[in-house]
């Protein structure tokens, strides 16, 4: 058949792509089958590759029930060993690991606990596992939880003016309910404010939302803010009145020890205090002072003989 020259060229570009497509996929299947087991092989090596690490400083985390707390300090890291697929291990970041055991069965007590595989958790990728904890045993005390209310006092800092003192001073609430260890919770008497600074404090004042300061760490503070109610004036003197009074015709002379200011001292006179004498059974006489009541708030009677 004779061909012109567009068609000649046309049909040996259809005989070159045969011939290539023959090549490509019709021959040598045998070697095209080998390489591409070697290929197969050597990519499931590398990315199935099993392998063994040991991680130190893991965080240890104890769950413990509502009724215990730990009151010793027990280890807080230890060194893991996990075996798995390389690639998931290298992608682990090792910081976010934590141990947790849990403790919320065991009773009161000094107790040695064991960590193995089995006894914590792990969260950990599939195809990795944990195979072992070091140290594998730690020391606890397990103590039972309580809950009882104890007195508040105040705590001050730095000093009145000069001639100043504090006259009186309140907490509310009085009493403040903690929560913790047993012991610890039983050796509690009282707690502390934060310090109230009592710089350039002249009058009464009330000092509000005050903090809590609760230097044990195992003892939470369930109610932790209070008010203060602090009443100031002059520094106060102790200053002894003789008055005379008559009992069954006769002048009794009776000494009354007042505390004040100095200033509420100059206006009282001993005619001013009233004197009351009752007898008891066996006749000795009991002396009582009563003040006017101008003065009854702001003078305390110190004794009266």
């Amino acid at each position: 058949m004779f061909l012109i020259p567009n068609e000649k060229i046309m049909q040996q570009r259809k005989e070159f792509f045969l011939a290539l497509i023959e090549r490509i996929f019709l021959r040598d299947w045998g070697t095209k089958l080998i390489a591409l087991a070697i290929t197969l092989a050597i990519w499931f090596g590398v990315t199935g590759q099993s392998i063994t690490r040991r991680i130190r400083n893991v965080h240890v985390n104890y769950l413990q029930s509502n009724e215990m707390q730990i009151t010793n300090e027990p280890i807080h890291e230890v060194e893991i060993t996990i075996t798995g697929d390389k690639q998931k291990i290298d992608r682990l970041k090792e910081e976010d690991l934590v141990i947790s055991a849990d403790l919320s069965i065991i009773p009161a007590g000094d107790k040695i606990v064991q960590l193995s595989p089995e006894t914590v958790s792990l969260d950990l990728p599939s195809g990795v596992k944990l195979n072992e904890v070091q140290p594998n045993k730690i020391a606890v005390k397990l103590e039972k939880v309580m809950e009882r209310e104890i007195d508040v006092k105040v705590d001050f800092e730095d000093s009145l003016p000069e001639g100043l003192e504090i006259y009186a001073k309140s907490v509310e609430p009085s009493r403040v309910r903690v929560r913790g260890p047993e012991s610890a919770v039983k050796a509690l008497d009282s707690i502390l404010t934060e310090k109230i600074s009592l710089e350039n404090r002249k009058t009464d004042f009330i000092a509000k939302q005050i903090g809590l300061n609760l230097v044990n760490s195992k003892i939470t503070v369930l109610d932790s803010i209070v008010d203060v109610n602090v009443k100031v004036g002059e520094k106060r003197i102790e200053r002894m009145f003789t008055v005379e009074t008559k009992y069954e015709n006769e002048v009794k002379k009776i000494n009354v020890i007042l505390l004040a200011s100095h200033s509420v001292l100059e206006k009282i006179k001993p005619e001013d205090i009233q004197i009351t004498l009752e007898k008891l059974t066996d006749g000795k006489l009991i002396p009582t002072a009563i003040l006017p009541t101008e003065f009854q708030n702001s003078v305390e009677i110190k004794s009266v003989k």
